[in-house]
């Protein structure tokens, strides 16, 4: 025998008010993923890009956003992207001097200021990983470099980034930190430069990131030191604001963003944000 469960109008009232409320939740929940999705949207899912996409980054990017660009244009046939790598302070001032390019991302806060400043961006920038220092010598390391210190000893020769680039300013600050005067053979424009030099063995030792060392492979061998510790260096991202392919650039940066840009940057040896 079925029996017949009579709904009274206080259980009806209570049935609707809960129907009525998880609707309003799922609408402000629809509205901000729209807001969201409409700043930048998912680079997996857009199926309407198209176009060039020109990025500026920072040199020590250069192998991980290569393998993302890669991936973006195998997600969206008939976009391409296209970069500039460099030191982070040339790109800057390529920016604000009219070269024409979407995205910036550079390789300290400091040197995403100059854009900034001169009002060349589009919203604010984002962190999207950091990077460490680390000493990058001969393989087998044939001069037991150890430390820091060790590269202030007399007849070793040293390399070093240039003080105006991001990776400059972290050295200098690790010395600063460690209580160390170094006069290094030379000053490079940018951290593969400084690398490059070791690898050629034109020097004994650089003072690079952590991620450059890691790309290099066997050409180098790599050696922690603690004062890199007090010279971390968080890497900003945004949309520029002349950029020439907006929508496509915006989708470029969700996927660095996404969890699968920060895998490919992770196994890369950047930290995250």
């Amino acid at each position: 025998m079925t029996r017949s469960v009579r709904r009274t109008p206080r259980i009806l009232q209570l049935a609707g008010a809960g129907a009525a409320a998880l609707m309003a939740l799922s609408a402000c929940s629809s509205s901000s993923d729209s807001k969201d999705a409409a700043a930048f949207p998912d680079a997996s899912t857009s199926p309407k890009l198209s176009g060039d996409v020109t990025v500026f980054a920072a040199a020590s990017l250069k192998e991980s956003f290569s393998a993302l660009g890669k991936e973006f244009e195998n997600q969206h046939p008939g976009t391409k992207i296209s970069f500039n790598f460099g030191g982070s302070d040339t790109l800057a001032a390529s920016i604000t001097g009219g070269a024409p390019a979407d995205v910036f991302a550079a390789a300290s806060p400091k040197t995403m200021k100059i854009v900034t400043d001169k009002g060349d961006a589009t919203g604010t920038p984002a962190t999207f990983v950091r990077n460490q220092l680390e000493i990058a010598t001969l393989p087998g390391n044939p001069d037991k470099v150890s430390s820091l210190k060790d590269l202030t000893t007399s007849g070793l020769k040293v390399v070093l980034c240039d003080k105006t680039v991001p990776c400059g300013a972290a050295v200098q600050k690790a010395l600063d930190a460690g209580k160390l005067k170094l006069i290094p053979a030379s000053y490079e424009q940018d951290v593969k430069s400084a690398l490059n030099k070791v690898e050629l063995k034109e020097a004994d030792a650089a003072v690079v990131y952590k991620t450059d060392v890691k790309a290099a492979g066997g050409k180098v061998e790599g050696v922690e030191f603690p004062e890199s510790a007090k010279a971390i260096n968080d890497y900003p991202i945004v949309l520029l604001k002349n950029a020439p392919n907006a929508e496509t650039a915006k989708a470029f940066i969700a996927l660095v963003r996404s969890a699968e840009g920060q895998k490919v940057l992770s196994e890369a040896g950047f930290l995250k944000p």
